[in-house]
């Protein structure tokens, strides 16, 4: 059966670990509307942008330098038209493997086609994912 989750990658030039401690830094590369922490596991983070999107995470596994998961435990995006609460109980899923680079797989399970959000969900992701956390990872760059 093939995997219909939203997925993204990246290739750096960078040690696992070097990638793994920035993906840990989500002010600096996905929003800077964030509340609480992300480092170690069971850690809660909020992600909200009033009138827009809010989610809560949990760290539900974490395998330093190779692997970060976090479950949606709470969510709602306010401008779904259906399901306002899509994102609740999905996972994101951050994979690291290393060949000459580091590659870092995304994956955002259970979004997918089927979800009224995974169209403007994966515009985001692609935007945050390998434009945002990619020039953070290379150059430092934060948001």
């Amino acid at each position: 059966m093939e995997n219909k989750n939203f997925t993204a990658t990246i290739e750096v030039a960078k040690s696992p670990q070097e990638v793994f401690n920035c993906i840990k830094e989500i002010p600096k590369w996905w929003t800077k509307d964030f509340e609480g922490s992300s480092a170690k596991l069971n850690d809660e983070f909020i992600i909200h942008h009033p009138g827009q999107h809010y989610s809560k995470q949990k760290l539900v596994e974490i395998i330093p330098g190779k692997k970060i998961v976090w479950l949606v435990t709470e969510s709602k995006l306010n401008w779904l038209g259906k399901d306002k609460h899509e994102w609740t109980n999905t996972k994101m899923i951050f994979e690291i493997i290393t060949n000459s680079k580091s590659i870092l797989y995304f994956t955002h399970e259970g979004l997918v086609p089927e979800k009224e959000c995974y169209v403007r969900c994966e515009q985001g992701w692609n935007m945050v994912i390998k434009d945002q956390l990619l020039n953070f990872i290379i150059n430092g760059k934060t948001i």
